[in-house]
C-alpha cells in the first residue's frame, strides 16, 4: 500500500464523464473528521459538475475497504454535544450521496466495518471482491449503528441488518452481503472487479445524464426523511459514548 499522510487523503480524476474520488487513511482507511468532511464536500461539487455522469467511490490499497470513523477520535469524545457531532460525521456523507444527482458506483475491494458498511450501502451500485467481507461491530462497544441503519437496512432489509448488528463480533462473507443485496456482484479477483467496473461504467457515462438523474430519485423514494433521521440518530450513540458500559469497553481497547 502506498505511504498516506497521517491524516489520509482524498483525490479526484475524472475522465470521460467519470469522476472517481479515492480515499485512503492509514489505520485502515477509516474516516477521521476532516477526511470524512472533504469526502462529504467532494460528493457535493460533484453533484452540480455538469461535466460528469457518474461517479465511483473506492479506497487505497489492498487491505480494507473502510474500517469506519476514526477510533481515535470516538476515544476522546467527552460530552454529548461532542459525540452527537461524531456520530453526525457520517449523517452528512451518506445524505451527501444520497441527495447527489450523480449516480454512485461502490468499488468495494476489501473489509467494511461500521460507517464503512454505511458508506457501501449509500451507494447506488456496489462491486465488491470476495475478500469484502462486512460486519456492524458497535454493539460491542455500548453503542450502535444508528446512523447508518436507514442506508444498511434500504439495501439489505430490517432482517439482515438485524442479524448483523446482533452478531456483532461476526463478519458476513463478501457472497452473503450480495445476497442480502448489499453488493450487486462479487469477482474472485482484483482484475476481474476493474474489468467489470470499468464496463458497467463505461455503459452508464453513455446514457442520457437527465434518465440517470431521475432514475436515482426513484431509488431513493421515501428516504426523504434522512435530513432529520440521521442526526436524531446521531445523538442516540452521542449519548450512548457516554456510558460507563462504552467507557469500560473503550479503556479495556485501550491496553
Amino acid at each position: 500500500m502506498e505511504t498516506l499522510p497521517k491524516n489520509g487523503s482524498i483525490s479526484t480524476v475524472i475522465h470521460s464523464k467519470i469522476a472517481t474520488i479515492a480515499f485512503g487513511h492509514p489505520s485502515g482507511n477509516s474516516f477521521p473528521s476532516t477526511l470524512l468532511k472533504d469526502l462529504t464536500t467532494e460528493i457535493e461539487s460533484l453533484g452540480t459538475n455538469p461535466n460528469i455522469t457518474l461517479i465511483v467511490i473506492k479506497s487505497i490499497g489492498n487491505g480494507a475497504f473502510c474500517a469506519g470513523a476514526s477510533f481515535d477520535e470516538l476515544l476522546s469524545v467527552s460530552d454529548l454535544e461532542q459525540g452527537t457531532v461524531f456520530f453526525s460525521r457520517f449523517a452528512h456523507a451518506i445524505n451527501a450521496m444520497r441527495k447527489c444527482p450523480k449516480l454512485i458506483i461502490g468499488r468495494i475491494h476489501g473489509k467494511a466495518v461500521g460507517g464503512g458498511v454505511g458508506l457501501a450501502s449509500a451507494c447506488d451500485y456496489a462491486l465488491a471482491h470476495q475478500s469484502a467481507a462486512v460486519k456492524l461491530s458497535e454493539l460491542t462497544i455500548g453503542i450502535g449503528p444508528f446512523v447508518i441503519e436507514p442506508a444498511v437496512s434500504r439495501k439489505i432489509g430490517k432482517t439482515a441488518f438485524a442479524e448483523m448488528s446482533l452478531s456483532a463480533d461476526e463478519w458476513k462473507t463478501a457472497q452473503w452481503a450480495k445476497e442480502k443485496g448489499l453488493y450487486a456482484q462479487v469477482y474472485g479477483t482484483i482484475a476481474e472487479l476493474d474489468d467489470a467496473l470499468a464496463i458497467i461504467c463505461e455503459k452508464l457515462a453513455s446514457y442520457n445524464p437527465e434518465a440517470l438523474q431521475e432514475i436515482k430519485k426513484i431509488f431513493w423514494e421515501g428516504t426523504e426523511n434522512w435530513g432529520t433521521l440521521l442526526y436524531e440518530r446521531a445523538a442516540i450513540s452521542g449519548n450512548l459514548v457516554l456510558s460507563d458500559f462504552t467507557k469500560n469497553a473503550l479503556a479495556s481497547l485501550r491496553k
